[in-house]
């Protein structure tokens, strides 16, 4: 069932879909990504001043990646969970990605373990980062290099 209304509706939209496409261009163009100071920053963000130690967390990304697109990781962490001694979040960072900050996870002892999974965008070859933060307040992290072959995230002006 047409009406004017739909007509006119579809009219504004594609119009407006038009003007969205002409605005956002140029900065698609001109991408921005992360540097190792942003990354560096994004972690003292969440961690603070306190020390980082390496150990107790797993990353599990595959070292080489054919499409940066939709990269599946994996982060678990060595913990017994149990009500006083558990992972109270689990945090991943990238390095050249435009938000270095990937994904923060909340859990707690009811999870039952600490691992979580996910899949993120690499917009190129890049050190992954994944660090833990404990019960007692200690941070864990652990960190591995990603080569992606076909990056994703930009957008090439060709």
């Amino acid at each position: 069932m047409s009406t004017s209304t739909d007509a006119t509706r579809r009219g504004f939209l594609t119009m407006a879909g038009g003007m969205a496409a002409i605005t956002v261009t140029p900065f698609a163009l001109t991408s921005a990504q992360a540097t190792p100071d942003s990354l560096a920053a994004a972690i003292h963000a969440v961690v603070g001043g306190a020390v980082v130690h390496a150990g107790r967390v797993k990353l599990d990304v595959p070292p080489l990646v054919e499409n940066g697109n939709t990269v599946p990781v994996t982060v678990s962490v060595s913990s017994p969970m149990t009500d006083t001694d558990f992972v109270r979040s689990i945090h991943l960072f990238n390095e050249k990605n435009p938000q270095p900050n990937v994904g923060n996870f909340f859990i707690g002892p009811c999870a039952g373990r600490a691992e979580v999974g996910t899949r993120m965008r690499l917009a190129d070859t890049q050190k992954i980062v994944a660090i833990a933060r404990l019960s007692d307040g200690s941070f864990w992290s652990v960190s591995a290099d990603v080569v992606v072959t076909l990056a994703a995230c930009t957008e090439e002006a060709g």
